[in-house]
């Protein structure tokens, strides 16, 4: 049994203690990318012929990377909070990027059948940048399948995760969105910390899993 939203909250708090202010840098350093990116090619015309949507893609990455510089930090890692370490995920461009993106396109497909089977499943595939991280010969379907079966009885204890950062999600707002650079490490860190969790608890009840 993993542990509880308030103990996995607690357990994000610590792992980042004295380092919020790097962790908060990042997350700025992360947006000013993203829109600079955006802000570029959303400038060209020829953008705004579908070329957008791709452009936008090649940030998958850079996501990827953003979110597991926090696993990094819950083990202890030297330098986590590393600007160049976010960028980890071109070195490696196309496994995270093919992964990344077919997760997004199977919950795309099935949020089109009904809303609600798409959010079991982006539940499911939640824990897949983790996994990419821990399992560097993995990739797409495989990948994406662990993830599934970490998360195995366990959706529900994401999804009140992720209901428990409500409230700081209105602070967030009522500081016109500056709270978000201390917000969204919050949240990153108990992700971090929930992997970890539902990685455990699948080894030692599966310890002769395909790798």
């Amino acid at each position: 049994m993993i542990k509880s939203a308030s103990e996995i909250r607690s357990a994000a708090r610590a792992t980042l203690s004295g380092h919020w202010t790097e962790a908060a840098m990042l997350t700025f350093v992360y947006c000013i990318v993203a829109w600079a990116f955006s802000a570029l090619v959303g400038g060209l015309e020829y953008v705004q012929q579908g070329l957008g949507t791709v452009a936008s893609l090649l940030l998958l990455p850079l996501g990827w990377g953003y979110a597991v510089t926090f696993l990094s930090n819950a083990r202890g890692e030297e330098d986590p909070f590393n600007v160049s370490r976010m960028f980890d995920g071109y070195r490696d461009f196309v496994r995270i990027f093919t992964t990344i993106l077919l997760t997004q396109i199977y919950i795309l497909l099935w949020t089109l059948l009904l809303i609600i089977p798409g959010i079991i499943k982006s539940l499911s595939y939640a824990m897949t940048p983790f996994v990419l991280r821990d399992n560097p010969e993995m990739k797409n379907n495989a990948a994406i399948e662990l993830s599934m079966k970490m998360m195995n009885d366990h959706k529900g204890d994401l999804f009140w995760l992720y209901l428990t950062f409500i409230g700081w999600g209105i602070l967030c707002i009522l500081t016109l969105g500056i709270g978000y650079f201390w917000l969204a490490p919050y949240m990153q860190a108990s992700m971090a910390q929930f992997y970890e969790e539902v990685k455990a608890e699948y080894e030692q009840y599966d310890p002769k899993r395909e790798r």
